[in-house]
């Protein structure tokens, strides 16, 4: 058995370092490209996200290196991903790619039903080798989360344009190759080491939020390198979403309490959105309140095309106390167009910051 699976952002990391503890020979697909975007597009459903034709293009190439197996989320509710995996599959049958389908589903009552998907997955594994897999994988999530906030927050103050992001690529590289978990302590303090020989200067810069869908979050393919762009027009950014933080929610159940939360972002959403729209809809409306009681500039919103959950989240945005920028992608997207919407927008706000320092203070009541 060679297992597979999508590209989101570097999940690969960490699902590869699980399975691979476990004895399971992985097949990480190319990373994703034109051409694998071309793939998907091609026998995909015109009208499906953008998420769906890149999950697609990903198996393809993965069935083209030799993989027979494919482990895919799923999901529930009124977001159509939750179909994607069987939709996929149908697929890649009707072109002649026979894949052995594992979906995995979010735990409906305990952490006990994600263990034992991932056992059936593995075979032969004793439940505590299950247990150990799970947890060295999931470190690796927390080492890549760390390192791309420490990209974030040093990309737009680095003293020489792009060193930031070739520490970050060598601190990842670092990260990749631990083995074992008794190998990721020192990769990580190494990890760490490369990221704070980045030379910075003392500058002012804009801070801003990325909110909305997952995968339009964490694939830097499919929005185009945002974080990237942002950081070298000098804005510092923070996701609603990590990694290590979505496996906790979904995945976990909230069983780690040391960390970042979905519940906040849907407590700050209740006054304009008290429910779930599917997806990550009520997370960004929450999240963007959040942003601008933090006293960020601005928020981002990423969706695909057609994304109804983000599409709810993106009616409501307007009447929140902040400058909001709703980004959608699909296969039609481009540079250019990307670059100028976010140059105006930084633009936009740093005018913004001034007007507010030039104003003069309000007199006492």
């Amino acid at each position: 058995m060679k297992v597979t699976f999508p590209h989101m952002g570097h999940a690969w990391i960490c699902l590869s370092a699980m399975l691979e503890y476990l004895g399971v020979s992985v097949v990480v697909p190319p990373p994703s490209s034109k051409r694998t975007l071309t793939l998907g597009v091609k026998h995909g459903p015109e009208f499906a996200c953008l998420p769906l034709k890149l999950n697609l293009g990903n198996f393809i190439e993965a069935r083209e290196a030799g993989a027979d197996t494919v482990l895919m989320a799923g999901g529930c509710g009124p977001c159509r991903f939750g179909y994607y995996a069987q939709v996929e599959h149908a697929i890649l049958e009707d072109l002649g790619h026979h894949y052995r389908l594992v979906v995995m589903e979010p735990p409906q009552r305990h952490i006990g039903e994600l263990l034992a998907k991932i056992k059936y997955v593995t075979g032969q594994s004793s439940w505590w080798q299950v247990v150990q897999g799970i947890r060295f994988g999931y470190c690796k999530a927390r080492a890549v989360d760390e390192l791309e906030m420490a990209a974030h927050r040093l990309r737009p103050r680095e003293a020489v344009p792009g060193a930031t992001s070739a520490a970050f690529k060598d601190a990842l590289r670092v990260v990749v190759q631990a083995g074992r978990p008794a190998d990721m302590p020192a990769a990580v303090a190494r990890a760490r080491e490369i990221m704070a020989a980045v030379a910075v200067e003392a500058r002012p810069v804009l801070r801003v939020g990325i909110v909305g869908e997952i995968y339009t979050l964490l694939e830097p393919f499919a929005n185009l390198d945002i974080e990237r762009r942002l950081g070298e027009l000098g804005v510092e950014v923070d996701r609603s979403i990590y990694l290590s933080e979505w496996i906790n929610d979904h995945l976990f159940l909230g069983l780690l309490r040391n960390m970042r939360s979905r519940r906040a972002a849907c407590r700050a959403a209740a006054p304009y959105l008290n429910h779930c729209v599917g997806g990550h809809g009520q997370e960004t409306v929450g999240s963007t309140v959040l942003y601008a009681r933090a006293g960020y500039d601005g928020v981002i919103q990423l969706l695909p095309f057609t994304c109804m959950p983000e599409i709810v989240a993106h009616s409501i945005l307007p009447r929140l106390d902040i400058p909001t920028l709703t980004l959608t992608m699909d296969e039609q997207s481009g540079e250019a167009g990307l670059v100028t919407r976010l140059e105006a927008f930084v633009d936009l706000l740093e005018q913004r910051g001034k007007r507010r320092v030039s104003l003069p203070a309000a007199a006492p009541a």
